[in-house]
């Protein structure tokens, strides 16, 4: 299992890898910005983004998905600045509509909190 802060150290990468399941228990890895929110980490990608390396370090935590709002986009901005403003401006640019983004809130397992 991974500790609350094995998981916050994560903040500090510039990309990871979030691996989520389908149904069918298929692994699907997609990289994502990371940004920290107090004891929570926070990754948001557009919802049709791509695979990473295999050999990227793993950690288990518990994610839920979070209605993107202007404060937690705002923790993006300030971490990555103009990377992000570009970025999101191609997407824009890429698709004749927003591309819709998908924001998780990433906590330590509720084992490892105690809870």
């Amino acid at each position: 299992m991974t500790t609350q802060s094995e998981l916050l150290r994560l903040a500090d990468e510039r990309f990871v890898s979030l691996t989520t399941f389908r149904k069918a228990g298929e692994e699907v890895s997609t990289p994502v910005c990371i940004a920290r929110d107090g004891r929570d980490l926070l990754v948001t990608t557009p919802a049709d983004m791509g695979k990473v390396a295999d050999d990227a370090p793993r950690v288990d935590a518990d994610a839920t998905i979070e209605p993107e709002t202007e404060r937690l986009t705002q923790i993006f901005r300030e971490k990555y600045g103009f990377e992000y403003r570009l970025f999101t401006w191609v997407e824009r640019r890429a698709g004749k509509e927003q591309k819709p983004r998908v924001i998780l809130r990433i906590t330590a397992s509720k084992v490892e909190n105690g809870e």
